[in-house]
């Protein structure tokens, strides 16, 4: 994984938002109709001085979503809870995982093919942040 952090825009660039849906399955009528600007930043940074960017390198996380190459939006101002999925250190390694804090202290992968990492206690482990947001590339 290899950390990038959020730079400040001088003059933020906001993007039309379209209010109508579009469907994954069947087609509908297209509508042109522009509600709203969104800045991304907005969106997706709620705490700009605890938050980083992350991107991800591995599979262990693909049943989540989350695959070699995307990009992590992670606030470090959150309080890890069960079942968010985090960036952790074990061993002085990163690793982005689900956090499962029941029945035991456990960092879980969504891929069958990676074992979880249980933990006798807490110490043992470092969270470094909620990841909130994943933005993937299609191209």
């Amino acid at each position: 994984m290899s950390f990038i952090r959020p730079t400040e825009c001088v003059s933020p660039v906001t993007l039309p938002l379209f209010t109508e849906r579009v469907p994954c399955g069947f087609p509908s009528p297209a509508q042109d109709y522009v509600e709203d600007r969104l800045n991304l930043n907005t969106l997706l940074i709620a705490h700009p001085g605890a938050t980083y960017f992350i991107k991800v390198s591995g599979e262990s996380m693909t049943g989540a979503g989350i695959g070699d190459g995307d990009l992590l939006v992670v606030d470090r101002s959150l309080s890890a809870r069960h079942g968010d999925i985090v960036i952790a250190a074990v061993a002085g390694e990163f690793t982005v995982k689900e956090l499962r804090t029941h029945p035991d202290l456990q960092l879980l992968p969504h891929n069958s093919s990676y074992s979880p990492i249980t933990f006798q206690n807490a110490e043992e482990l470092e969270i470094f942040g909620v990841v909130t947001f994943s933005i993937k590339s299609h191209k």
